[in-house]
C-alpha cells in the first residue's frame, strides 16, 4: 500500500472563487472541491515561502500581501483509498474541554437568565424594566468571548483553520450565521426590555426563534441540493455555483475546523472523505433531517408552552428546552455516527465512490 501526501498551501487558497487555484488537488480550476489526485506533488518550498526562493521565485508568489503567506497543510491519503480517507479527528481526546465549554454556556444563557428573572423580580424592589435590562445586559457572556476568539481564529495573520479558497474576510459559513442570529436575538431582548412592563413570553422566545432558524436553513439547503440546485454564495469551503452539500456539512467543517481546533487541514480531510464515501454522504443527509426536523418541532413545542402556560413557567421553558432538546440530539448523534462510521468501514469496498 502506497501512501501520497497532499501539501496544500493556504495562501492558494486565499483567492476569489473565479481565480484559479493551484493547491495540490483539494480545489479544481475551476473553484470547485475535489479529492486530490494519486500523483499530487508537493508544492516547492518557493511557492509557499516567497521568502526562501530568492531573487528566483515567481512573481506571483512574490507580490502576495504577508496576510497570505501561512504554513502548509499536510493530508496524508492512500491512493488506493483501500479504506474510507482518514478524518484525523477524534472527540476522545476533547471530552474535558467540551464538558467545561458547555457547562459554562448551560449556565451563562440557561442558569443566569432565570435566576437573574426570579430573583431580581421577587427579590428586589426594582423596575420591571430594569430587572429584564440587566438581564439581557449580562446575557451571553461566554458565547460572546467565544465569538470573537473565532474570529480572532480565522482573521489572523498565519490563520491555520480558514476557509479553503477564501480570503480572509470571509471568515466562515457558521460565523455568519451566528453573527445575524446574535444580532436577531439583541434586537428581540432590547425590543422586550423597552416597555415599562416587559412582554415576559416574548422574552423567553429568543432562543426558539433560533431554533426556527436553524431548522429552516438546513431543510432548504438539503432540498435545493436534491433538487440540483448549485451553491447561490459561498457556503465555507464550497464556491459559489458549487453543488450544495447536506446543510449539517458546513456547520461540522467549521466547528470543528475552528472551534474544534482542526484546522483547515480537517477541512481538506472532510471534503475527500465525503466525496470519496456514498455511505458518509448518506449519513450526513439523515442527519441534516434528523437535526432539522427535531429543531423545529423543538422550537413549535417550546412556543406553545410559552404561549399557554403561566407567566414564570413559561419564562423557565423558553430557556430551558431549546438546551435540553440540543444536548438529547448531541447524544444521539454522537452514538449514530460512531454506528454509522463502523458500517461504512465493514463495507468499503462495496460502497466506495458510488453515487
Amino acid at each position: 500500500m502506497s501512501f501520497t501526501t497532499e501539501k496544500t498551501d493556504h495562501a492558494d487558497h486565499l483567492t476569489d472563487d473565479n481565480v484559479p487555484v493551484a493547491n495540490g488537488g483539494a480545489t479544481s480550476p475551476n473553484g470547485h472541491l475535489q479529492p486530490p489526485l494519486p500523483n499530487s506533488a508537493p508544492l516547492p518550498e518557493s511557492a509557499v515561502n516567497p521568502d526562501v526562493a530568492g531573487s528566483t521565485a515567481p512573481s506571483a508568489a512574490s507580490t502576495r500581501p504577508p496576510s497570505a503567506i501561512h504554513a502548509p497543510t499536510q493530508v496524508t491519503y492512500d491512493p488506493e483509498f483501500t479504506q474510507p480517507p482518514t478524518l484525523n479527528y477524534s472527540l476522545r481526546t476533547r471530552k474535558g474541554w467540551i464538558a467545561f465549554f458547555w457547562t459554562l454556556v448551560v449556565l451563562d444563557c440557561v442558569a443566569m437568565p432565570i435566576a437573574l428573572y426570579f430573583g431580581l423580580w421577587y427579590g428586589t424592589g426594582l423596575s420591571h424594566n430594569a430587572v429584564f435590562s440587566i438581564s439581557t445586559g449580562l446575557l451571553g457572556t461566554v458565547s460572546i468571548v467565544e465569538y470573537f476568539l473565532r474570529f480572532h481564529r480565522l482573521w489572523k495573520q498565519g490563520s491555520t483553520c480558514r476557509v479553503i479558497g477564501a480570503r480572509r474576510f470571509y471568515l466562515d459559513w457558521f460565523h455568519w450565521n451566528l453573527s445575524f442570529a446574535w444580532i436577531a436575538v439583541m434586537i428581540e431582548l432590547i425590543v422586550g426590555t423597552v416597555p415599562e412592563e416587559p412582554p415576559i413570553r416574548l422574552l423567553a422566545m429568543p432562543v426558539s426563534s433560533m431554533l426556527f432558524a436553524f431548522g429552516v436553513q438546513l431543510l432548504v439547503i438539503d432540498a435545493a441540493r436534491i433538487m440540483g440546485y448549485k451553491a447561490p454564495v459561498r457556503i465555507s469551503s464550497l464556491p459559489r455555483g458549487s453543488p450544495l452539500r447536506p446543510g449539517i456539512y458546513s456547520l461540522i467543517e467549521d466547528i470543528v475546523a475552528v472551534d474544534g481546533s482542526g484546522g483547515t487541514e480537517f477541512r481538506q480531510r472532510l471534503n475527500l472523505r465525503y466525496q470519496a464515501s456514498k455511505d458518509f454522504r448518506l449519513m450526513l443527509h439523515r442527519i441534516t433531517l434528523f437535526w432539522a426536523a427535531g429543531a423545529l418541532g423543538a422550537a413549535v413545542l417550546t412556543t406553545v408552552l410559552i404561549f399557554t402556560l403561566s407567566r414564570d413557567a413559561a419564562y423557565v421553558v423558553g430557556w430551558c428546552i431549546p438546551f435540553l432538546w440540543a444536548g438529547i440530539w448531541a447524544v444521539i448523534t454522537t452514538k449514530w455516527v460512531q454506528v454509522g462510521l463502523k458500517h461504512e468501514y465493514a463495507n468499503w469496498s462495496e460502497t466506495k465512490w458510488k453515487a
